[in-house]
């Protein structure tokens, strides 16, 4: 089952990365690693962020945590340039999220709001953000300490 999401994810980043042309923004598509980490379980795994306009980018996660759980999410986000710094930018977004479990299915709705370095002259960029979590199906509760960490090869 990982496998065939792990699939799934790749095919359709490289469907979008194919398909669409950005422009003026500090990279196009960016793969890598995140962190998820705050209250609860850390998890670890993939991150893929792809530009399909200057502010407009789709930021997907599949993210390993302890006790055989799966995360898998995705969320727009609005990114803009911070003046006078090269290569930095910040961005605010939202999107689902699904843990998927031994016995059971979370659903969550994720906002995030973050800061997002690609290094220049290097293929190297850093994101970290706040990621609090509104579970949905499992009594509406909020988690608000959840951060992420990725690091990615941008091209």
């Amino acid at each position: 089952m990982k496998k065939l999401i792990f699939t799934l994810m790749m095919c359709a980043g490289a469907f979008l990365v194919s398909t669409t042309n950005a422009q003026a923004q500090n990279y196009k598509t960016a793969l890598g690693m995140r962190i998820d980490a705050g209250d609860g379980s850390t998890g670890v795994g993939f991150n893929a962020k792809h530009f399909f306009s200057r502010n407009g980018a789709i930021d997907g996660n599949l993210v390993f945590f302890d006790g055989g759980v799966v995360g898998l999410g995705a969320e727009f986000q609005y990114n803009d340039r911070i003046a006078g710094a090269k290569g930095l930018d910040w961005y605010i977004g939202v999107g689902p999220n699904f843990l998927f479990g031994k016995h059971d299915t979370a659903v969550q709705l994720r906002p995030v709001a973050g800061l997002d370095f690609k290094v220049p002259g290097a293929p190297i960029d850093f994101a970290f953000d706040w990621r609090p979590m509104f579970t949905l199906n499992q009594g509406t509760e909020f988690t608000a300490a959840r951060f992420g960490i990725s690091l990615r090869y941008a091209f």
